[in-house]
């Protein structure tokens, strides 16, 4: 491997690595072209900390002849024995590289070259990835190369790692955006904030069924319990409704104290309506199940719960609302409003689900007519549905 190779793989990541825009792909080729230029090597790793609620960090692995691995590991990893016990927490701690050479019994305080050891590796080298914010990522240079490596590839490597950072940083600040937008506004959101649509009154309008739900008798429970277990409670509840709502199509959009807000698009020929009416609510009934089956342990007693949810379904106005430079990414109109005004009759009938006259003729299911209610800002009464296999709980 000389000067002219290292130069032509440097200047390919600086550019972007263009020729493999899939992260994965181009960590192949990259470790492939290392290869040809004359760099014995055989397992490589990349591993980056990520900004996300429940994932610390990603890891990429590479060997000869085999896709690249890709894994995620949660927080907890980052306290257990092989993190603390491996070279790569000197890497992200310190941000200093670390060899280990295998025929080294110093080599026997990182469990993990025990095992590169029955695999033939003969050396082991940890690079920090320096971003620009000073933050250190690592990656992992192993060979089977007789001796190890050579003074003048440890150093091909050095040279290396720097363009490589680069590149890695540029596609972690990609994915974060991404990543945070999907968590904070929602998956088809972020995509149209990633995608430009971030002018102050840039709406689309959008045919869906709309769920609005929230938890009975939140005011009392947050004045009966400590406001951290307030926030655990909430917490439980609401992963009690999100996966499922994500799994059946839907989109949750807005939390609102107790009150959660998702919707569920229908296409523009309204053919899947049908369809995706179904999926709400069969998603509003996997959610009932699991909120009946929420307890909490408050003192001497458990806690019980129980929520509401209306479905309704009709155009909204889905985009950019806010003043100046502060919008939020939501959705609006009459079919909204009804939903909220329907969620507060569930409550007043003690029903869980209940649905617009729209939403029970769109969606096939035993319907029970609750009768018509009056409702403010709406000039008729709407007629309201409840699942004929559920009575009215107690209040």
């Amino acid at each position: 491997m000389q000067g002219a190779e290292i130069k032509r793989l440097a200047d390919w990541l600086i550019d972007g690595a263009r020729s493999e825009p899939n992260p994965a792909k181009m960590m192949a080729e990259a470790c492939e072209r290392v290869v040809a230029a004359g760099l014995p090597l055989w397992r490589v790793g990349i591993f980056i900390r990520t900004l996300h609620p429940d994932i610390f960090g990603r890891r990429f692995i590479w060997k000869p002849g085999a896709e690249v691995e890709i894994g995620t590991v949660d927080f907890s990893f980052q306290d257990s024995p092989e993190f603390s016990n491996s070279p790569l927490s000197i890497v992200f701690r310190e941000g200093i590289e670390v060899r280990v050479r295998a025929d080294d019994p110093a080599s026997k305080r990182f469990p993990i070259v025990d095992d590169l050891r029955a695999e033939g590796v003969t050396d082991y080298l940890a690079l920090p990835l320096l971003f620009m914010s000073g933050q250190a990522q690592a990656s992992s240079w192993t060979t089977r190369q007789p001796g190890g490596f050579t003074d003048d590839q440890i150093d091909w490597l050095r040279q290396l790692v720097m363009p490589l950072a680069r590149v890695i940083e540029i596609i972690s600040l990609q994915r974060t955006a991404a990543l945070l937008l999907d968590t904070y506004v929602g998956n088809r959101a972020g995509e149209r904030i990633l995608a430009g649509q971030i002018r102050r009154g840039h709406t689309e309008t959008m045919h869906a069924a709309i769920w609005l739900s929230d938890l009975r008798g939140f005011t009392a429970l947050s004045d009966r319990l400590p406001s951290e277990t307030v926030v655990d409670v909430l917490n439980q509840y609401f992963d009690c409704q999100v996966h499922t709502i994500r799994n059946h199509g839907g989109e949750v959009l807005k939390f609102m104290g107790d009150g959660l807000l998702a919707v569920f698009p229908i296409a523009a020929d309204d053919g899947d309506a049908g369809e995706v009416c179904s999926g709400a609510l069969e998603a509003a009934r996997e959610a009932r199940a699991n909120v009946e089956a929420m307890h909490y342990p408050a003192g001497d007693t458990v806690e019980r719960f129980r929520f509401g949810v209306a479905l309704h379904v009709g155009p909204i106005l889905y985009g950019n609302i806010g003043g100046a430079n502060r919008l939020d990414f939501t959705c609006i109109g009459p079919a909204v409003n009804l939903a909220a005004r329907l969620e507060k009759i569930a409550g007043r009938l003690s029903r869980t689900v209940v649905a617009s006259s729209g939403f029970a003729e769109t969606c096939s299911a035993e319907w029970a007519d609750l009768g018509e209610f009056p409702i403010a800002g709406f000039s008729r009464p709407q007629r309201v549905y409840g699942l004929a296999d559920e009575t009215a709980l107690p209040a």
